[in-house]
C-alpha cells in the first residue's frame, strides 16, 4: 500500500492547494474578462450575449449577468478574451461590470465591509447553503470546495445543516416563486448579526432566467448583499478567496 500511495504522489502531485491564494488554474477556465479599446460593430457584439451582459458605449461585460458562453470571445477575439483570474468575487455589484480598457482585478472594498463581520468571523465562519432553483451546477463547486483539494475547513469556514448554527447563508439559483418563502424562513432563523452571499449568475441576476414569471427575487431587494460570487458555476477557489477576503481584509 505504501509503495502504491508513492506511485499515485509521483503521478498526480499533492490533490490539497497548500496556498489558495497562488494556484494558477489550467485548461479553458474562463475568469475575469479583458475587453480591448478595438472599435468593433457594439450592436452585433452585444446581440450575441444570451443574458444581455454585454454593454455598450463602452463596451462592458456584467460578470453579475456572464453565463461564461464564450460567444463574446469567439466571435470577436481581438476585442475580448477572458482572463485565468479566479479572485472575481466582491461586495460591491457594480465592480463585476468590466468595461474596455480596464485591467484592474475585481476586488474586494474594505470599507465597505461591515464592522461586525471582521469582528466576528475572521477565524471561523459557518454558513447555510440554499438552492434556491438552482441546477446544482453552482451546489457541486460550492461542494467541491471543502473536498481535499481546496480545504476550506482549514480557514474555519464549513457549511451547516442548521440555520440557527449559521453566521449566513449562502445562495444559489434564481430564486424561484416556490423558494422564496423557504429563502426567507432560512435566513430569518440564523441569528444576527448575518451574512447574505450570492453565488453564481443566477443568484446574482436571475442568469437566462431574468425576468421569468416564475422567479420572486423580491428577498434580494430587501437586504444588503455582503458578497457577490460570479461565474457560471464559479470555480471553488472563487469562493474560497472571496469570502476569506470578505472576512479578513482591513479597513484602510
Amino acid at each position: 500500500m505504501f509503495f502504491e500511495e508513492i506511485t499515485i504522489l509521483k503521478q498526480h502531485g499533492k490533490q490539497f492547494i497548500p496556498d489558495v491564494t497562488k494556484p494558477e488554474l489550467p485548461g479553458p477556465f474562463k475568469g475575469r474578462p479583458e475587453i480591448s479599446t478595438l472599435e468593433v460593430d457594439e450592436d452585433a457584439l452585444a446581440a450575441l450575449c444570451p443574458t444581455h451582459a454585454i454593454g455598450k458605449s463602452p463596451v462592458s461585460i456584467d460578470m453579475g449577468k456572464c453565463v461564461m458562453c464564450g460567444e463574446c470571445a469567439f466571435a470577436y477575439p481581438a476585442k475580448v478574451k477572458f482572463t485565468k483570474d479566479y479572485k472575481i468575487a466582491t461586495n460591491v455589484r457594480e465592480r463585476l461590470i468590466v468595461k474596455a480598457g480596464d485591467l484592474q482585478p475585481i476586488l474586494i472594498d474594505a470599507n465597505l465591509i461591515r464592522q461586525e463581520i471582521q469582528g466576528l468571523y475572521g477565524r471561523s465562519l459557518k454558513l447555510r447553503q440554499i438552492s434556491a432553483a438552482g441546477a446544482n451546477a453552482d451546489e457541486a463547486e460550492l461542494n467541491a470546495c471543502g473536498n481535499v483539494n481546496f480545504d476550506m475547513g482549514r480557514f474555519g469556514i464549513e457549511f451547516l445543516a442548521s440555520p440557527r448554527h449559521c453566521d449566513g447563508i449562502v445562495i444559489t439559483g434564481p430564486v424561484s416563486e416556490n423558494m422564496a418563502e423557504a429563502v426567507q424562513v432560512c435566513y430569518d432563523a440564523v441569528p444576527d448579526p448575518k451574512l447574505i452571499i450570492l453565488v453564481g449568475t443566477d443568484a446574482i441576476s436571475g442568469g437566462i432566467h431574468a425576468g421569468s414569471g416564475a422567479l420572486d427575487r423580491k428577498f434580494l431587494e430587501k437586504y444588503p448583499i455582503d458578497l457577490y460570487v460570479p461565474g457560471n458555476p464559479p470555480h471553488p477557489l472563487t469562493f474560497v478567496n472571496g469570502v476569506l477576503a470578505l472576512v479578513r481584509e482591513k479597513k484602510k
